[in-house]
């Protein structure tokens, strides 16, 4: 049985090999968290991140390899430093590098190799080295039995790497705290029994980390800020209104006291009230700050809100005053799941899961509005806010989604929220009744007390989607449709 009497036998090479493979797999999953905020979690930028992931790798390794005849074990100390030392170098000027790279004129879809090779291709590259040259200094009777035993323990590191890092590290703490983790970790096995420079190397490590972690990087009049197993999460309060960003989007802002937002985009929520009187039971994916859901509350509304992040809801309970009620049912889940277990039949269903560059293909998809299709009552309605150019370039996801939606929807609804052709916020309706004309709707809005709607329904455009993609669980390539986003101009409507 192992007991601490083997752990005395465990040689630093050993040592080094298990925290190499930590580290490695550990950067890669940090990688999605620091690259997506910029460049979308999509399929480009996972790619990337692997790719460039495994050539760092073998590079190291082929080197390593090739060098390992003629090295000591001060040749590895070495590389466990320039690991270590890069890790702290992108503690500090992560962030500028992202932004720099983000202003290379590449092809959309290529975009997120420039920074993944920048930040984390040279910390893993000299990762690589630490294995071969472990094989080679260890005192195993053949370089054969010593490649195996080397790989299989760096393996096992990387697995511990990959669930450590997944379940443990980013639910629980911020990235900076993260990088200091390993640069600590690859430090270790530096420790020696006589005092020189290298055995105080983790110890420098670690005061340094600690004095980059002083400088915060989000925005000086947050309130709160967390990385949750989903995304980075802040909540900003600015004079009179509290804000909600996630991975630095927007997504959420009411001013305080109150469940009134200074954002246009919701008042297009309200438009369903206009086409039917009889709305007694909604639905939300995607919560937010849970502004939308809790002013359908407010009117009587029975309210089922779902969002998929924990800890998004918690924080609206601590600054956007969501509180459940008899009315306002929250669930934690994802949105898909809960429309396919739920027996309930909605009046209204309300899709704002979706963001400029992260947008998650199964709620976009044919077989998607045929499950709200199904769970909507006969004169159901479906309001989505989707991020697109009106026209042209850039058009491309939200015709998509347009054309998707009406193949289930008898009428079909397409609102801009500006005058211009910029990357904007875009309502888009589906309903089951019949199609109401601009006049029609002006009429009823007129008409109707609550909420001056009369300048939402001036922005109602026909657009032509006919070639327009039609999305589905086979095949919905959002990442295609929205690569002609990245990089441009878009605020919140």
């Amino acid at each position: 049985m192992f007991g601490l009497e083997d752990l005395r036998d465990i040689s630093r090479e050993e040592v080094a090999v298990v925290a190499s493979g930590i580290v490695s797999m550990g950067l890669e999953i940090i990688a999605g968290r620091v690259i997506a905020p910029e460049y979308g979690s999509t399929i480009y930028t996972w790619g990337s991140i692997l790719g460039i992931s495994m050539l760092a790798l073998s590079l190291g390794y082929h080197y390593g390899g090739k060098k390992a005849s003629s090295i000591g074990m001060k040749d590895l100390e070495t590389f466990l430093i320039y690991t270590s030392g890069y890790i702290l170098f992108v503690m500090y000027f992560g962030d500028i590098l992202l932004q720099v790279s983000s202003a290379i004129p590449v092809p959309a879809m290529y975009a997120p190799i420039i920074p993944v090779t920048i930040l984390f291709a040279p910390p893993t590259y000299f990762l690589g080295y630490i294995s071969p040259y472990a094989a080679q200094l260890s005192n195993k009777e053949s370089k054969g039995e010593a490649s195996g035993h080397f790989y299989a323990i760096g393996t096992a590191g990387s697995i511990l790497g990959a669930f450590g890092t997944t379940f443990v590290l980013v639910p629980n703490f911020a990235v900076d705290q993260i990088y200091l983790m390993f640069a600590v970790l690859v430090s270790l096995p530096l420790i020696k029994g006589r005092a020189d420079f290298r055995s105080y190397w983790a110890l420098i490590v670690l005061i340094l980390g600690l004095i980059v972690m002083q400088s915060p990087t989000y925005a000086q009049n947050a309130v709160h800020h967390e990385s949750t197993p989903y995304q980075e999460l802040t909540v900003t309060q600015d004079d009179n209104l509290t804000t909600l960003y996630l991975d630095s989007s927007p997504q959420s802002s009411k001013y305080v006291n109150s469940t009134e937002t200074p954002w246009d985009y919701p008042e297009y929520f309200h438009i369903p009230f206009l086409m039917r009187e009889d709305i007694d039971k909604a639905l939300f994916i995607g919560g937010g700050g849970f502004v939308s859901p809790q002013q359908y509350a407010e009117k009587g509304i029975e309210v089922d809100a779902v969002e998929l992040d924990p800890a998004v809801v918690e924080a609206s309970k601590n600054y956007f005053d969501l509180k459940e009620s008899e009315n306002l049912e929250v669930h934690t889940m994802d949105g898909r799941e809960f429309l396919q277990n739920t027996d309930e039949e909605y009046d209204v269903v309300v899709l704002d899961a979706y963001r400029k560059q992260t947008v998650p293909f199964h709620l976009t998809t044919e077989e998607f509005f045929e499950l709200i299709y199904d769970k909507t009552d006969d004169e159901g309605i479906v309001v989505s806010n989707v991020i697109s150019a009106p026209e042209g370039p850039g058009s491309e996801f939200g015709k998509a989604y347009y054309r998707t939606a009406s193949q289930d929807f008898r009428s079909m609804y397409y609102f801009p929220t500006r005058d211009d052709n910029s990357v904007q916020n875009i309502e888009i309706i589906a309903s089951k009744g019949e199609k109401l004309s601009e006049e029609e709707l002006l009429d009823k809005a007129s008409d109707y007390n609550r909420r001056n709607l009369s300048e939402n329904i001036r922005n109602l455009r026909e657009i032509e989607a006919s070639d327009a993609q039609i999305l589905s669980d086979d095949y919905a390539p959002v990442e295609r449709l929205l690569n002609p986003l990245i990089g441009r101009q878009y605020s919140v409507s």
